[in-house]
Formats: C-alpha cells, structure tokens, sequence
C-alpha cells in the first residue's frame, strides 16, 4: 500500500503563494499527472512530497502516517527529473548500481538487478557506456532505471521529457506508462504539457496558481470541466468559448445570437448573459449561401482540417474531415452537437450545470 494524502498544503515564498492549501488523496498503485501552465505550483507539490521543500502548513500522509517531518531518505520514493542528474564520468551501470551500492547490496545480487533493469528498459548494449555517449531517449530511461533500482515506494516525476523532441517524447511516454503498470507503484508525475496529462494519467490534478481547479480522469475532465480554467486549459485546439444569452423556447434551451437549441434545462438559476464552450471537433460546417458565418483560413493536418470561421468580431475554431473541407471564404452556418455545449458563469469561470 502506498497511498499519498495532501492535507491542506501552503506553501509561499515570500509573497508569492506557490501553494494555495491543496487537498487531494493519490491511490495505492495510481499514476497521477500533475498539470498546469509555468509558476501554478505543480513542481513545488512534488518537492513536499519528496521532502525536498517543507510546507507553510498542512501534512503530507504516505499509509496513514504523516511524513511531513520526516526527511527525504525516510520517505520511500524516488525522482526522476527533468535534467537527468546522472553521474557524467560513471557507466550505466554504475548509474543505475548507484542506489544499491548506497544500501550495501552484495555485488551479485547487484549485477543481476541491474541486468534485469537495463534488459526491461532495452539499455543491455549501453551498460559500458557513460552517459555523455547516449541520446537524450537513452539517458532518461538510465533515470528512470536508477529510480526502479531504489525499489521506491513512490515514483516521483518532474517534467522528465521536456527536454527530448516530439517523437522521442511519444515513445517514452509508453515507456514510463508499462513500466508503471509493471511495477504497481504509485506514481506522480509533473507536466505542462496537456497531452502528456491526457495520455499518461490515471487521474489528471489541474493547479492553477497554487489553487486545484479541477480533478479527475482524463475523459471526464475533457468531457466534464468543473471550470472555464480547465475547459480552456485541455484540450488543442483551445475549446471555444462565446459570449450569449440563454433563454427558454418550446422545451428547449436556445443559445442567442446564434440559434444554437438543446433539450438541456438549466439545474439551478442561470444568468441571462454566460459563456458556452464548444470544443472544435463538436461543430460542423454546413454549407450555407445565406450564412453569415465565413472561413477565414484552414490547416491541412492529414484527416482533419483545422478551420477557424467568422462572423464579424466572433471567431470559432472547427476541425472538419479533410475530404468534405469547403473553401476558404465559403459561407457557412457552424452547427455544434447539441448535448456537446458547455455553459460557464463568466465572472467566475464556473460551470453552469444543466439536467436533460
């Protein structure tokens, strides 16, 4: 078992309010992606946990027990970080060794661990080799071979992929994830990038300037967004989002100034004025001469084309099957999937919830 509690964590340096007294609980073997855009805090939550910072107020918890005084050798978990932090002058396998050889294992039982680790890894032919003569694929998994040699209770991640280009990234993505799931481990990983979070997680948490905006699995907050803040944040292209009023017409929910109907009531008083939110790939274009709706520009991407649509100062991103794609300039009436739209209280940013 090795189950992670953030008790109402606060944590500032000086002014700045890093976090903003977080509470959420991670489960035994659950792979939990942190996300979040530069400075919301994710990097600094990871450092709690790993007892590398000490929070302002509240407790970490592994098991029940509270390790919040406890130091970072006592905790059971392992980093992997952005930077690798490898020993540049050692071997592979001295670098993976390295945690064996600090707890005194015989040299047998450590030259057959890390031949385990180095062939579920595919770094059996780089043992030899020190890590100035590897790629950047090669050396994050050499970290992530010495974290699996710490036998940790926890894997701890801080955006270790950030420094490799897209198709590596891909690949060691699926890399972490099997390993992750081979070993059962409960694991935290930090990212800013959505589709790394989208991806990999089990659960996504989204923080925003220290405070948790949203919490869930990967579909459900897509699907679901609790917030503008995380409608807006996952997802490429951005979600939507237009200014309208709402009213009632003949048992359905109309969407003014642009017709758009659904069968959703309203659960609860709603403004007038909100924001509904429509992700791209919920709308279609319709050819239409009457429309008032133009393409403005469009970007081939393989079997969608990404279209951005106007009509005087509203704007909406739509991606469109490539082979049904209409001109550019052609008018056009966008009709969004009903039971797809979102509402949102604009001062605040929360969700407008509505029943069917």
């Amino acid at each position: 078992m090795s189950r992670v509690e953030f008790d109402s964590i606060r944590k500032a340096y000086g002014p700045t309010v890093a976090l903003a007294g977080v509470s959420f609980t991670v489960s035994d073997g659950e792979f939990l992606v942190i996300v979040g855009p530069s400075g919301c805090g994710k990097s600094t939550l990871l450092r709690v946990v790993a007892g590398l910072e000490s929070p302002d107020a509240g407790r970490v918890l592994i098991d029940g027990a509270d390790v919040t005084p406890r130091p970072p050798k006592d905790r059971g978990v392992a980093m992997v970080f952005q930077s690798y932090a490898l020993y540049p002058h050692w071997t592979v396998h001295d670098n993976i060794a390295f945690p064996l050889k600090i707890r005194r294992v015989a040299k047998d039982d450590i030259a057959r661990r890390v031949r385990q680790i180095a062939d579920a890894l595919q770094l059996t032919a780089q043992l030899t080799r020190r890590p100035r003569e590897l790629s950047g694929g090669q050396r994050q998994r050499v970290a992530l071979g010495r974290a699996m040699a710490a036998d940790p209770r926890i894997f701890l991640f801080d955006e270790p992929l950030s420094n490799l280009d897209a198709p590596l990234r891909a690949g060691m993505r699926r890399e972490i994830v099997a390993r992750q799931k081979e070993l059962g481990k409960t694991s935290l990983y930090v990212t800013h990038d959505q589709t790394e979070a989208l991806t990999m997680a089990d659960r996504i948490v989204v923080l925003e300037s220290g405070t948790l905006m949203g919490i869930g699995t990967p579909q459900a907050l897509y699907d679901d967004p609790p917030n503008r803040f995380v409608a807006q944040f996952l997802g490429r292209p951005t979600i939507n989002m237009l200014d309208a009023v709402v009213r009632q017409s003949d048992g359905a929910l109309v969407v003014d100034p642009y017709g758009w109907r659904t069968s959703s009531r309203p659960a609860g008083a709603w403004p007038a004025a909100v924001e509904v939110g429509v992700r791209p790939e919920h709308v279609q274009l319709r050819a239409d001469d009457d429309g008032r709706w133009r393409i403005a520009s469009q970007e081939f991407l393989g079997d969608k084309v990404q279209c951005v649509v106007t009509d005087g100062p509203r704007q909406l991103t739509v991606l469109a099957e490539a082979h049904a794609a209409l001109p550019i300039g052609a008018p056009v009436a966008p009709e969004p999937r009903p039971d797809r739209l979102l509402f949102f209280d604009p001062p605040s940013g929360q969700r407008l919830r509505a029943t069917v």
